[in-house]
């Protein structure tokens, strides 16, 4: 027959199994993934897509240059969006599509530092209006950047 300590042991046993169990849940759970987790460097990203652009060699496209030395360029077939930053000041350069149809406004960024290029691919309906945006990111709630032309059913 088992004694009260011995049934006391089983039960301390039992519980810390639950517990490291449900630790164990919550951590792989709760813990933001890579994505997510590099898409919140901007505050409206969760309105509109936001990309980190993959550092490139080159740039494709129509190309043009905005404040800050930032050179954005797009290649109509395919999507893609390129930003060099052109300014050795610690801020990511930007690009910036805004849209009529479908999506309203897409953000493509380059944090690879001066001299480097960064590609974006997004998917955009090929009809409507879009306007595109170059300059730079201060911080998670701040950039500045212009209009640098807009390009239709491409």
């Amino acid at each position: 027959m088992p004694t009260v300590l011995e049934g006391l042991a089983r039960f301390r046993r039992a519980v810390g199994g639950v517990l490291a169990f449900v630790t164990t849940v919550v951590v792989v759970f709760a813990a933001p993934t890579p994505a997510s987790a590099a898409e919140d460097w901007y505050y409206l990203c969760g309105v509109y897509p936001c990309q980190t652009g993959v550092e490139v060699g080159a740039a494709e496209g129509v190309c043009m240059t905005g404040p800050a030395s930032t050179r954005v360029c797009v290649k109509y077939d395919g999507d893609y969006v390129y930003v060099l930053d052109g300014k050795a000041d610690g801020n990511a350069a930007m690009g910036i599509i805004d849209s009529e149809k479908g999506i309203g406004r897409r953000y493509c960024r380059n944090p690879h530092g001066n001299g480097t290029w960064a590609r974006c691919n997004f998917d955009w309906s090929e009809s409507g209006k879009k306007s595109v945006f170059g300059g730079v990111k201060y911080d998670h709630i701040s950039m500045y950047y212009e209009f640098l032309w807009s390009f239709s059913n491409n």
